[in-house]
């Protein structure tokens, strides 16, 4: 079955999909975007995106060229479309095409909405997070708004290119004082010897993850002490786990930062925690599904 995406109003095959090559996504980065699970068929915490997304499009004074009930149809045809059960949706909104000037197109210029469905195997997740993953840390060098989200991802796309070559899944970037800001592509969290749940407090520094406050909610459901506060990279390699969020990987246990075992000795003991793999195996009881 060829995969269906959504271009400004129409239906298309996605090997056909195309904007113009004077969108200012393409020339300026000037676009904002979302991904959300798709789970059993469900959107998961779509309330959540759907509300970032307006925060980031009023953020950049854009106007998308949807309204909500809209949009929600638009995601839910193409879950439907592509008979996605495990995945995401992938939303993204650009000022439109125009003639390259830095400054904005003439009013009424018609905003760019693209979207598309894709299936992922839950499997190969839930095998993931039961081993755990390896994290470097990295200078972050990104602009000083990552809570908006934007298609401005170019230093986020060096950072997880140099994990890669290191042979880490992600990359923790670190803040000129030293602190942990959160992850190229994830939010970062650690806990801390005294069983306490700890990550960066939700300022213009981070992303404001939506899967980040589902695990807020379901840690104090739990009582699992919380504390956002940042944390060093040294409090990181003596805290007894750490791990990262995001729509796409959920929970994933980090067992390696640099090399270094998380709350093991050594490092062929290294394994994720029982905090972790009790938020990841909870984490959909907490989660909106929307239908």
């Amino acid at each position: 079955m060829s995969r269906v995406a959504y271009v400004n109003g129409r239906y298309v095959r996605h090997a056909e999909a195309g904007v113009s090559i004077d969108d200012r996504a393409f020339l300026f980065s000037d676009g904002i975007y979302e991904v959300i699970e798709i789970y059993q068929g469900a959107l998961i915490d779509e309330r959540g995106h759907l509300d970032r997304l307006a925060r980031s499009a009023g953020e950049l004074r854009l106007t998308p060229p949807l309204g909500e009930a809209a949009l929600r149809f638009v995601m839910r045809e193409l879950v439907a479309r592509n008979r996605v059960q495990f995945g995401h949706v992938y939303l993204q909104i650009t000022r439109g095409a125009a003639r390259r000037e830095h400054t904005f197109p003439p009013a009424g210029t018609p905003t760019t909405l693209v979207a598309f469905a894709r299936s992922h195997d839950p499997d190969a997740g839930e095998a993931k997070a039961r081993k755990g993953v390896n994290a470097i840390t990295l200078p972050d060098i990104r602009w000083k708004r990552p809570d908006i989200k934007t298609v401005s991802l170019l230093p986020n796309v060096l950072a997880k290119q140099q994990a890669k070559e290191a042979g880490a899944y992600e990359a923790w970037l670190v803040d000129a004082d030293g602190f942990v800001t959160e992850g190229a592509s994830s939010n970062a969290w650690i806990v801390d010897k005294t069983g306490a749940l700890r990550t960066h407090p939700a300022d213009s520094s981070i992303l404001l993850g939506i899967t980040r406050a589902r695990i807020l909610e379901i840690a104090r459901a739990k009582g699992i002490p919380v504390i956002e506060r940042a944390f060093t990279v040294a409090e990181t390699h003596e805290a007894a786990e750490a791990f990262i969020s995001g729509a796409t990987t959920l929970v994933m246990p980090i067992v390696r930062l640099d090399g270094r075992p998380i709350g093991q000795t050594s490092s062929d003991c290294a394994a994720p925690g029982p905090v972790s793999l009790g938020l990841r195996a909870c984490f959909h009881e907490f989660a909106v599904k929307s239908v």
